[in-house]
């Protein structure tokens, strides 16, 4: 099994930049792809960016530009750079890792931007 823990959520401006952080740790082999979504109240979870094991990576058309993906091998950590933070991008963020078809969740790191 994969365990996924985020930090790094809190209170900024709008304008503003956080950096989330996911840790894995388990069976961290069998991970392709690992990733955030993030859940807005009376929205749907959406996927906000991933990435694969081979480097590539997709951002949600709405943080493209400002939002940055990234990932540190050696601490089995991926990164979740927000730049130009809007009121829009206030959700809570789940950091996931698929692992054998199986999506991971963590138990996710409150964002709220103050315009």
């Amino acid at each position: 099994q994969v365990q996924v823990v985020e930090s790094g959520g809190g209170l900024v401006q709008a304008g503003g930049s956080l950096r989330l952080s996911c840790a894995a740790s388990g069976s961290i082999f069998s991970i392709n792809v690992m990733g955030w979504y993030r859940q807005a109240p009376g929205k749907q979870r959406e996927l906000v960016a991933g990435l694969t094991n081979g480097g590539n990576t997709n951002y949600a058309d709405s943080v493209k530009g400002r939002f940055t993906i990234s990932r540190d091998n050696a601490k089995n950590t991926v990164y979740l750079q927000m730049n130009s933070l809007k009121p829009e991008d206030t959700a809570v963020y789940y950091c996931y890792a698929l692992a054998g078809g199986r999506h991971n969740w963590g138990q996710g790191t409150q964002v709220t931007v103050s315009s």
